[in-house]
C-alpha cells in the first residue's frame, strides 16, 4: 500500500534538489521589525503540528517548474491527503476533507492560495505565497537582502522520516537552528520576544533534538560583572550530521533501507 512517506519521497525525487529553501521570515522577521516572530509561532501556539508538516510539504512541492500563474502545484485532493497523512485513520472522503481543512488554515495564514481547477473537480491547485504570511506572491529567495535570506531544509528531513518522528517543539527548534548560525545560544527568557515561542517549547525541543543525535551542545561562559563570580554560563547548540544543511551543489544523503 502506498503511504504518505512514499508520496513525499517521490515528490522530492521529482524536484531533484538536496535541500528546500525557506525564507528566514517564516521563522523570524528582520531585527528592525516589531514583533520579531514570524508565522512559525502561530503553528506552535495553536498546537498545529499537522499544519506545519503540511506547509513544509507544500514548500517542497513548489520547487519544480514555475507555472504561468505562480509557484503552483496541482494534485488530486486524495494525493494531498496522502502527502499530509490524513488518510491514515479514515476513508477517502474523510481524508480529502481533512486535507482541505489543513489547506484552508494555511490559506487563512496568508501562506498559500488554493483553488479547484473546475467546479466539482477533485484537482486542487496550491500556489505558494511569500513565507512571511503577507499574502504577497512568492518568488525564489536569493539571499540578496535581509528580508530575502533563507534557510535550507535538507531533503533527509523527509527521506529519513524526521518529519513524522519530531514533535512540534523539536520541529520548531530545528527550523530555528537552521535559520541561525552554527553554535548559537537560545536563552529561554528571550525566546518569546525573539521567536514568539515559550521557554518550555524551547527546552523540550532542544532536549528532543539532542536525544535524537541531531544537535550537539557546548557550554561557554561570558562576562557578567554584577554576578558573584563575574561570569555567567550559557549553552550553545549546533546541528549535527544529517541535519546540517548541504552545501550548494552537494548531492543529498541517500535514504537508508527501511
Amino acid at each position: 500500500m502506498v503511504t504518505g512517506h512514499d508520496a513525499r519521497v517521490k515528490l522530492l525525487e521529482r524536484n531533484k534538489r538536496p535541500a528546500v529553501p525557506l525564507r528566514h521570515t517564516f521563522v523570524q522577521r528582520p531585527s528592525e521589525e516589531t514583533p520579531r516572530h514570524g508565522p512559525l509561532c502561530e503553528f506552535v501556539r495553536n498546537g498545529d503540528l499537522r499544519g506545519l508538516r503540511a506547509y513544509l510539504v507544500v514548500v517542497a512541492a513548489s520547487g519544480g517548474e514555475r507555472a504561468e500563474d505562480g509557484w503552483t502545484t496541482e494534485l488530486d485532493s486524495m494525493v494531498w491527503a496522502r502527502l499530509f497523512d490524513t488518510d491514515q485513520h479514515t476513508g477517502p472522503r474523510g481524508a480529502r476533507a481533512a486535507a482541505q481543512r489543513i489547506l484552508d488554515r494555511l490559506q487563512d495564514r496568508g501562506l498559500i492560495h488554493r483553488a479547484r481547477s473546475a467546479r466539482g473537480s477533485r484537482q486542487i491547485a496550491v500556489t505558494l505565497l511569500r513565507e512571511d504570511g503577507s499574502g504577497k506572491p512568492y518568488d525564489r529567495p536569493d539571499g540578496g537582502d535581509t528580508a530575502d535570506r533563507f534557510l535550507r531544509l535538507p531533503v533527509v528531513f523527509w527521506n529519513e522520516r524526521f518529519d513524522a518522528r519530531l514533535s512540534l517543539p523539536a520541529m520548531t527548534m530545528l527550523l530555528v537552528l537552521l535559520k541561525e548560525r552554527r553554535w548559537s545560544a537560545f536563552p529561554p527568557d528571550k525566546m518569546p520576544d525573539w521567536y514568539g515561542i515559550s521557554a518550555d517549547t524551547t527546552q523540550r525541543g532542544l532536549k528532543e533534538l539532542n536525544e535524537l543525535g541531531l544537535v550537539e551542545r557546548r557550554t561557554r561562559y561570558k562576562e557578567a560583572p554584577l554576578t558573584p563570580t563575574g561570569t555567567t554560563m550559557l549553552h550553545q547548540y549546533a546541528l549535527l550530521g544529517e541535519m546540517r544543511p548541504p552545501k550548494p551543489g552537494k548531492r543529498p544523503i541517500r535514504q537508508r533501507d527501511a
